[in-house]
């Protein structure tokens, strides 16, 4: 049995599956609008609209404990 798909949030590390890159989500602007950047670095940001392509790979409270935020 697998847990359930986790909603991503702020803080969190995903894989963005429609561009197939590493990312940090930064800011959700009006709930539905994911901004997101590198997880290194300060390279280009971009946004998606549809979460279902962020898989959260490092949730925002296991950074925190591991101080990556």
């Amino acid at each position: 049995m697998t847990a359930p798909r986790r909603t991503p949030w702020v803080g969190d590390q995903v894989h963005d599956t429609a561009t197939d890159r590493a990312a940090i989500i930064t800011d959700v602007q009006h709930g539905s609008t994911y901004l997101l950047r590198p997880p290194h670095g300060a390279g280009p940001h971009w946004t998606t609209t549809d979460p279902t392509h962020l898989t959260v790979t490092i949730p925002r409270e296991q950074r925190r404990a591991e101080d990556r935020i």
